[in-house]
């Protein structure tokens, strides 16, 4: 794992030296990423300039230094991952006559690209990365990144300079970055609470999709090209459910088992002390669970907990590790520990983003660092095997009121929603004894309010943005017109199941553009490096061969993973409501974070930003202070881009002027 930057000189002329410091000053901004070792590769002819900041987890000797040149010294790389299968690649590369020094993962990618080819090699690796390989042969540079988009990678042109790196902060420490706010981004970003890919915060500067790559010659004249799929999922999604799984429940239940714990095995594979993130839910319980099956001695796990009720699920991690005799480490939550990383964020991850579970997620990955390098997470079981309630939840409400028209429909959920959501609360805690235990949510009010705000939606794709994004009327009129794209395009999947069609938008989008980037940066901000065995692409594949009803029974998801679960962990300790990983924003913002809240939500401040409705957004703010509402996380996104706008932008817009 590590973070890597370059430039391309399409202009020609710049010396070796100027080429070495000024890569050299795009890499340094990501020792966080890699303190273990540095190392930059200049060709002063071609005007390239490849860098690296590894944190050494495969081969710790020199021999696993980067940037890398091929045996025959054509090809030159620059990554940052980790290839699981790169045992099995080496012994096909050494049979067809290629040779190694050391046991380095990143000599698969050279000498795979020497015999295979580029998209050959890409289409071989099983493993998250993102590469940037010079052919020193044809002068091309070569960025690609992995199928599901764990690992980021960020490019853009400036003039005569094109630069690359896996985060921002590389590119804004080159002296010909020209930052320029994108407003439809911003837009983008109130709905989303994240910017989906392509694009950036700022206007000529992109993320590579998932599962593309990018090939630029080295020719001024003409623009960047357009980055081409080698893996697409709207292909392995179309064809998993043209040829679902033939096989019985139990059947497929045993093929899942042997495929995760392959998934799994393969992911433990480390020169460095590893462990793994445990929430207590299904997902993390199964991968610690196949973890601890395989392991030697106990694996060490770790986990958060919150003092605020309805928030804490530390007690259900802790059941499971006892069970599985796991070597646990618990740390609990603050409110001033909260305060302690906010400051922290806006350059945490260069753009603004306000996933709040951003917060416990970089808690934990600080807390396993001090014990690991390396830590498995139940990351993307939700988008496999269709875990989010509102893949069930969507579909029962489409049934159940879209025959009803709009209108109507509006004006019942209004006249609902005019209950607050602490009366609901109520409501649902004098009949919790009557209710079903799929029914016992933390935080029911603001369940029922966000699903009463969807009632009135026009179409089933309405529907699912209105279960997803934060439309409420306080960003500009353009964000209504402007639509997260699939597979890096504007165009949506063309699949007519519903609940179908929302895994493979929240795959292609959600899950690289929120949680995978949340992960990213939570971990590598401490040296950790984060693995997700969800994400193997044949667990991925495998998740859309299998028929509806072997995930989602009724509004229950992870019905497969689940019944594996049980045959590792027995169920009392882990069937209980889903949770997820949220934080007591609500309280924090009304008590400890109130004061750094009330700065950035200065009228004169926020509306700077062009985009916000001030006087709707004090008046929820009022609403929230006082009590009477809860719009904790409509606020995140507000503070998030202020207190980014504020230490980020001003800085490096002040600077290219």
């Amino acid at each position: 794992m590590c973070g890597i930057a370059g430039l391309l000189d399409l202009g020609g002329g710049t010396s070796n030296e100027r080429l070495h410091e000024l890569c050299l000053a795009m890499t340094e901004q990501m020792v966080h990423r890699g303190p273990d070792d540095r190392g930059v590769w200049t060709e002063q002819e071609a005007g390239i300039a490849l860098g690296q900041q590894r944190l050494a987890i495969i081969d710790l000797a020199p021999t696993g230094h980067q940037p890398m040149m091929s045996r025959d010294e054509r090809f030159v790389v620059t990554y940052n991952g980790e290839i699981y299968n790169h045992r099995e690649l080496r012994v096909q590369l050494e049979a067809s006559g290629r040779s190694f020094i050391g046991h380095s993962d990143t000599q698969v990618i050279t000498e795979g690209a020497t015999t295979w080819g580029l998209e050959g090699m890409l289409g071989g690796l099983n493993g998250m990365f993102a590469i940037a390989l010079w052919d020193r042969q044809t002068r091309v540079l070569h960025l690609a990144r992995d199928r599901m988009g764990e690992k980021p990678l960020y490019y853009g042109r400036f003039g005569r300079w094109v630069l690359f790196g896996s985060e921002l902060k590389a590119l804004v420490a080159h002296p010909y970055w020209e930052p320029r706010l994108d407003s439809t981004a911003a837009n983008l970003f109130f709905t989303y609470n994240y910017v989906p890919a392509p694009r950036t915060i700022f206007e000529g500067v992109y993320k590579l999709p998932p599962g593309h790559f990018l090939s630029i010659k080295c020719d001024a004249a003409k623009p960047l090209p357009e980055p081409r799929p080698y893996w697409s999922l709207h292909e392995v999604a179309r064809r998993g459910l043209a040829e679902p799984l033939r096989s019985d429940p139990n059947a497929a239940i045993k093929e899942l088992d042997v495929l995760l714990s392959d998934a799994v095995q393969m992911r433990m594979e480390s020169d460095v002390p590893l462990g793994a993130l445990l929430s207590g839910g299904i997902d993390s319980s199964l991968i610690v669970a196949m973890m601890q099956r395989s392991a030697r001695q106990p694996v060490k796990t770790f986990s958060v907990g919150f003092n605020e009720k309805g928030y804490d699920e530390s007690t259900h991690a802790r059941n499971v590790a006892e069970f599985l005799g796991t070597e646990h480490q618990e740390f609990r939550v603050t409110p001033k520990d909260a305060l302690e990383v906010v400051p922290a964020l806006p350059t945490m991850y260069d753009e603004p983003f306000a996933d709040s579970s951003q917060i416990p997620t970089h808690l934990i990955a600080k807390l396993a660092r001090e014990h690991v390098t390396v830590a498995l997470s139940g990351d993307a079981g939700d988008e496999c095997f269709t875990g989010y309630h509102r893949y069930g939840w969507g579909e029962t409400l489409w049934a159940r009121f879209g025959w009803i028209p709009a209108p109507l429909r509006r004006w019942l959920a209004g006249l609902l929603r005019s209950f607050s959501p602490a009366q609901f609360d109520v409501v649902f805690r004098t009949l919790a004894h009557v209710l079903p235990k799929s029914m016992h949510y933390s935080n029911p009010g603001d369940r029922i309010h966000k699903l009463l705000g969807v009632i009135g939606s026009a179409n089933k794709e309405a529907l699912y943005d209105s279960l997803l994004t934060n439309l409420s009327g306080h960003v500009s009129p353009a964000v209504r017109g402007a639509k997260r794209g699939f597979g890096g395009t504007d165009a949506q999947p063309a699949i007519e199941d519903f609940v179908a069609w929302m895994v493979a938008l929240d795959m292609q989008v959600y899950l690289p553009d929120d949680i995978l980037v949340k992960v990213d940066r939570a971990t590598m901000a401490t040296s950790l490096e984060s693995r997700a065995p969800f994400l193997d692409h044949r667990v991925v594949e495998f998740s859309w061969r299998l028929p509806k009803d072997y995930k989602l029974r009724g509004t229950v998801g992870k019905w497969i993973t689940r019944e594996l679960l049980y045959q590792y962990v027995p169920k009392t300790i882990v069937d209980r409501p889903k949770q997820g990983f949220s934080v007591p924003l609500d309280n924090w913002l009304r008590g400890p974070l109130r004061e750094w809240a009330d700065d950035l939500m200065q009228p004169g401040s926020l509306a700077d930003t062009g985009a916000i409705d001030v006087a709707h957004v004090a008046q929820r703010w009022h609403e929230h202070i006082s009590g009477r509402r809860n719009w904790g996380h409509f606020l995140w996104s507000i503070l998030m881009f202020e207190s980014w706008r504020r230490t980020y932008l001003s800085t490096t817009l002040n600077r290219a002027a």
